[in-house]
């Protein structure tokens, strides 16, 4: 892709603290346009701006001549191999300034992906970045980019009825299976880092041949979940298998809150949910999801969402369809692999 010129009086440079609220209304008017509903919340924002999230993103702000923010681009270095990228470019922008704003900043973003890979020594990485199934204006910016569809994702939701809070009225844990929280120090509050070594290691075993796995560390693995302003300790469920007098962990969710629109109450989000394969079939990816709807009842909660890929082959999809979700919009992903440039032996 060959951006066209920026007009002369348009100015780049990162964002501060202080634009986070224009950020963040720039983001809800380009969610608004594209997919006609808009769930981004100023606190995710601030995060990846100026908060916990910051050490791992770089971002780049393009200003008008009236010194009015209208495009934003990130870069997220999301785990080896692989770095999340976003552009953000305003819906009221005509057509050939946003087409020389996006043309700008994935110039910008191929250039940092580059850098990020080098930085981790890597031959070949992944630029990650994504579009709402209606976007096409969006989708046509990522092609002349180079990078190219290749999955599709269901946002799915399903209200939750205040009822299920009560004991009985959700089914039980199969035979043998074993749903509960994260364990806390009795002393600091802080969650078993047992416990949480385990949450890990499902995960990971449970998506390894899952599409676009990257295997991430542990430490990796906490510090990008503990930057999420919607994180809670208390969100995190393992599932276990009682099988000759001991038990193993074979199941992990993690949850987190989403924040109401305009007022709208909190709701409950599935980030992950994982079972390992020798466990499959013993419902436990269902109980996992039940003790969540549980919870979300007994906090007064509207929903639970949840993203699925549309061409999953664990049945993710007719699971969350058999228990009430119901698909609200669609996202695409859409990658290209980015060859790293060696790094000069003589610098």
């Amino acid at each position: 892709m060959t951006p066209s010129p920026l007009p002369a009086s348009w100015t780049r440079d990162e964002p501060s603290p202080q634009d986070v609220a224009e950020l963040h209304a720039l983001l809800r008017r380009h969610e608004a346009a594209a997919r006609g509903s808009t769930s981004a919340g100023l606190a995710g924002v601030e995060s990846d701006v100026a908060g916990a999230g910051a050490a791992t993103r770089r971002h780049l702000v393009l200003r008008d001549g009236s010194g009015r923010l209208r495009a934003w681009g990130t870069v997220h270095d999301r785990a080896a191999g692989r770095s999340l990228v976003s552009v953000v470019v305003d819906p009221d922008l005509p057509a050939p300034g946003a087409d020389a704003a996006a043309g700008a900043l994935l110039a910008w973003i191929e250039q940092v992906c580059a850098e990020v890979g080098a930085e981790r020594e890597l031959a070949v990485t992944q630029i990650d970045s994504g579009a709402f199934a209606a976007d096409a204006r969006q989708q046509r910016w990522l092609a002349e980019a180079g990078l190219a569809r290749v999955r599709g994702w269901w946002q799915m939701s399903r209200p939750v009825d205040p009822s299920e809070a009560e004991p009985g009225h959700l089914p039980e844990p199969g035979p043998g299976v074993v749903i509960r929280r994260v364990g806390r120090d009795p002393d600091d509050g802080l969650p078993l880092q047992r416990d949480l070594a385990a949450i890990h290691a499902v995960l990971e075993a449970a998506f390894t041949d899952h599409f676009n796995y990257h295997e991430e560390t542990f430490e990796e693995f906490c510090s990008r979940l503990r930057e999420d302003p919607g994180h809670r300790w208390d969100h995190w469920w393992i599932a276990e298998l009682a099988d000759a007098g001991e038990r193993r962990p074979v199941g992990a969710l993690i949850g987190a809150v989403s924040p109401g629109d305009e007022g709208e109450p909190d709701s409950s989000y599935v980030e992950y949910l994982g079972v390992l394969r020798s466990a499959r079939g013993r419902g436990v990816a269902r109980s996992l999801l039940h003790a969540v709807f549980a919870d979300a009842a007994r906090r007064r909660r509207p929903s639970v969402g949840i993203e699925v890929d549309e061409t999953s082959s664990t049945g993710a999809g007719a699971l969350y369809l058999s228990m009430g979700f119901v698909t609200s919009y669609v996202t695409e992903s859409w990658h290209r692999d980015l060859t790293v440039a060696a790094p000069d032996p003589e610098g």
